[in-house]
């Protein structure tokens, strides 16, 4: 087909498409549907992903968390964990003990207020810069204040701003029965004053002595290390296991990860959920495919006369057939284009909501453009693949036959 008869074959499927335009949007409106449907959790899933990437390297993608536990887990030291890393000054840079407080211990109070939801956790000097946590006001906790078991602590923004109306430094703050000095107010991760207890500005950090004396606790089980380099992550990773090993002499008393990993798979499982919603989606796209065969067949019968005079004057099988799949394609396509505009609005007017509810501002729903190419696609192909049954009957038709049709 040269390039006039195809820009004359599609010039008058659009005219088709025009002189029936209700029942061709209609007919439309399941790959409308089906395009916009898949664009959205698409773009969903790749929001996700990404507001994950960005939440996890602020705190570091050369962090490694490690944990002890069972029985054995007295057999590991904090200095032992400090042996280790000091063994090691051109691969690991800083070790924090994490002393995670139970309810008891770390019940927060301001006043008369009570902080159910916040976190209170035990840290060493080092976790502030471990974790990308940048102090606003004051300053962070400091060797001296775990060297001295003092109880003074850093909090985070929702306190400072919730609690103390902005004005929290030597101010104090009760955990459990134990009243601890406000030294350090952190600067917010998220910038957003509607935020909620329990959101990630809402934390209290205390000397990790203090929080194993407070919650009566001889034993850390937990501890951030970060490597020198992002590249020496799985070194790292492989070090510690054979300390832990060499400590505990058993594989089953410690847990070694990285924040990689654990990113990994969180977006694994981020794109099989989205892979499954998006299959389910796709099938209204399976759904208008058949609208547009049916409509087809309606067309087919409806111009059986023109097809006679068609092909008596001297039309083709091929033109004929040319003609209505290029007709079925053209109306897929169009139904394609509106679903990926509608798919773009949609998810530019609903990201701020998403980000809203999500607690996350980096948090949007973002379609890629590579799920857009192929967005569009398959909706062409099914243009093509529903039509060419109805265009193949409509080219074999027998001229005389189709003349007399009424």
């Amino acid at each position: 087909m040269n390039l006039n008869m195809l820009y004359e074959t599609v010039r008058q499927a659009l005219k088709n498409i025009w002189s029936n335009k209700f029942r061709t949007f209609l007919t439309m409106l399941g790959i409308i549907i089906g395009i916009m449907a898949v664009m959205i959790i698409v773009g969903l899933g790749n929001g996700l992903t990404q507001s994950m990437r960005a939440s996890v390297s602020s705190m570091g993608m050369n962090l490694l968390q490690v944990n002890v536990f069972g029985p054995r887990a007295r057999s590991v030291d904090i200095n032992d964990m400090y042996d280790i890393i000091e063994e090691r000054p051109d691969l690991f840079s800083s070790l924090s003990p994490i002393v995670n407080m139970d309810r008891t211990s770390s019940a927060v109070k301001v006043g008369t207020r009570s902080f159910d939801q916040t976190t209170a956790i035990g840290v060493s000097e080092a976790y502030a810069g471990m974790t990308g946590t940048t102090i606003a006001e004051g300053r962070g906790i400091q060797f001296v204040d775990c060297a001295e078991y003092k109880r003074v602590c850093v909090v985070g923004d929702y306190i400072a701003r919730v609690g103390y109306g902005g004005n929290a430094i030597g101010q104090t703050i009760k955990l459990g029965p134990n009243q601890f000095t406000i030294v350090g107010v952190a600067a917010p991760e998220v910038d957003d004053p509607s935020l909620q207890e329990g959101s990630s500005d809402d934390y209290v950090y205390i000397p990790y002595t203090t929080a194993q004396r407070a919650a009566r606790n001889a034993t850390v089980s937990s501890y951030g290390v970060t490597t020198v380099s992002e590249s020496q992550v799985a070194e790292g990773k492989a070090v510690l296991e054979a300390g832990l090993q060499e400590l505990t002499h058993s594989e089953d008393s410690y847990f070694v990860t990285s924040l990689s990993e654990v990113l990994n798979t969180f977006s694994s499982m981020i794109g099989m959920v989205v892979s499954v919603l998006t299959v389910i989606a796709a099938i209204s796209l399976l759904v208008g495919g058949i609208g547009i065969m049916n409509i087809m067949m309606v067309s087919v019968a409806e111009r059986t006369r023109e097809i006679g005079i068609r092909k008596a004057l001297g039309a083709k099988e091929r033109t004929i057939l040319a003609l209505f799949v290029t007709e079925a394609a053209t109306t897929s396509a169009l139904g394609g284009v509106i679903g990926i505009v509608l798919g773009y609005g949609i998810s530019a007017a609903a990201s701020p909501l998403v980000a809203a509810l999500m607690g996350d501002a980096n948090m949007s729903i973002n379609p890629s453009a590579s799920s857009v190419a192929v967005a569009f696609g398959v909706s062409v192909g099914i243009g093509i693949l529903f039509g060419y049954l109805p265009a193949k009957r409509a080219a074999r038709l027998n001229p005389i036959e189709a003349l007399r049709y009424d």
